[in-house]
């Protein structure tokens, strides 16, 4: 049986080589299991963690700290959780399998306002990610990101330029973030960027990583276009460090589940948005 959607970046992370010896094997199942009943309930005591796979308390700890290092958990005092606070972002492999309709319904229509030997930047999120299947037909194009999920993605695709942004690596994002990497980024110009963010708050776009926006309003700061993307649980979020008001993006899309009353406050405040829609997509 094929994985699902919620599956697959589980696998690559905890288990891209099983090993031979079958303890080590039992081990990385395990950790599996571990990471799919935490994220499909969201947040799970540990001790409850021990009854559901009979382990001991020091076994949970180790498998939780092993989760935690791939970006994947976070653990807090007797609390492990796969959902993002107003001070922690969840996983890229968490991040990428929710509201993923939508996701790929604002990235399709994000596509599409690219045009063919334009410079464009890229950000790490999982929702601009979902661009990628639509890129091959907008080349030639030259594409910056600090993303190394995107610029796998992207490496083969012919007539695309690729420059890759680098830095400090993160794991929890898979990207590289700092001052090494905007200072790469404020050398260079390009005709748009395509962000998202954590959170929306009083019209302001916020994050949990203050490294994380820095590094996204180097590349708002370099584009003579800033597009944001946004499906509707952005708006119901919040996070600790703001980047920009709403009114400085030159569009922002956002997915038909948004509410029209949202929609229709934003447009009275001089905001362009665009609605995009999961049919529409497809």
């Amino acid at each position: 049986m094929a994985d699902s959607p919620d599956q697959a970046p589980i696998d690559r992370l905890i288990a891209d080589d099983l090993p031979s010896d079958s303890r080590q094997a039992r081990q990385i199942a395990r950790r599996q299991m571990i990471a799919e009943a935490v994220m499909a309930e969201g947040t799970m005591r540990i001790e409850d963690l021990t009854e559901r796979f009979g382990i001991s308390l020091m076994t949970a700890h180790r498998d939780l700290d092993d989760l935690a290092s791939r970006g994947l958990l976070r653990k807090t005092r007797g609390i492990v959780s796969a959902a993002p606070t107003s001070l922690i972002e969840a996983s890229d492999a968490y991040r990428d399998t929710r509201q993923a309709a939508e996701k790929s319904a604002i990235a399709a229509e994000a596509a599409r306002i690219i045009e063919p030997g334009q410079a464009v930047f890229f950000d790490d999120s999982t929702t601009v990610f979902r661009m990628v299947p639509h890129l091959a037909a907008k080349v030639p194009l030259t594409a910056i990101t600090n993303s190394i999920a995107l610029m796998n993605a992207l490496k083969d695709i012919r007539d695309l330029t690729l420059l890759g942004l680098g830095g400090q690596f993160h794991n929890w994002c898979n990207a590289f973030m700092g001052p090494g990497t905007t200072a790469e980024i404020r050398r260079l110009r390009a005709d748009l960027v395509f962000l998202s963010m954590s959170a929306i708050t009083d019209g302001m776009v916020f994050h949990q990583s203050p490294d994380m926006v820095e590094t996204k309003r180097a590349m708002f700061d370099s584009a003579a276009k800033r597009v944001l993307l946004a499906d509707h649980t952005k708006f119901e979020r919040r996070a600790l460090h703001a980047m920009e008001p709403l009114e400085k993006f030159d569009l922002v899309i956002v997915d038909d589940g948004t509410p029209p009353a949202l929609i229709e406050r934003m447009k009275s405040r001089g905001i362009e948005v665009l609605v995009a829609s999961p049919e529409r997509a497809g």
